[in-house]
């Protein structure tokens, strides 16, 4: 395993050993899992008005990201155009966990699969950012960030239906 895979999704350490430097990073993903508990099919259809996408959408969309972020683990290069074509992603909270779980077991998979030569010297060429080229572990950082977004999103379409979150939620989001 190389050092990137076990910063940021620990292992149990041994007793006596150091706990990781990034333990929160598998929570901050299982967030989105706790989220899907809360919601029903109906309030993914939900609109907070103007040109705000359905929350269902919101949804769909970081599931698109994090498929663009495993991609740019495997290919060195960010491209966010991929949409999902399954109609059931911005109506189905079933298929929505499901495809996340997939996405989660391939982003640690894609990270897991990564040679130490990649993690210390490999970089993202972001076609979005010209003249930004992260390092592997940064670009792992930069879709953290990602999912605090949608997670900020996703609070303000949950005070709207006056859905009550995790408490894990409110602590670090709200």
């Amino acid at each position: 395993m190389n050092s990137m895979f076990l910063e940021y999704f620990p292992v149990v350490p041994p007793e006596g050993a150091a706990p990781s430097l990034a333990p929160f990073f598998t929570e901050y993903q299982a967030l989105r899992e706790r989220l899907m508990t809360i919601l029903s099919d109906g309030d993914l259809r939900y609109r907070v008005g103007g040109a705000n996408p359905s929350l269902g959408e919101l949804c769909r969309e970081i599931g698109e990201i994090e498929y663009s972020y495993i991609e740019s683990f495997k290919t060195f290069a960010a491209d966010f155009r991929y949409r999902s074509s399954d109609p059931e992603l911005v109506s189905s909270v079933a298929a929505l966990s499901a495809w996340y779980a997939e996405l989660d077991a391939e982003l640690r998979s894609t990270i897991e699969g990564l040679s130490e030569d990649d993690v210390a010297n490999r970089t993202v060429h972001r076609s979005d950012l010209p003249g930004f080229a992260p390092r592997l572990p940064i670009q792992l950082d930069i879709y953290k960030e990602a999912l605090l977004i949608f997670y900020g999103k996703v609070d303000v379409y949950l005070r709207v239906l006056e859905k009550e979150p995790p408490q894990q939620w409110r602590e670090w989001i709200a």
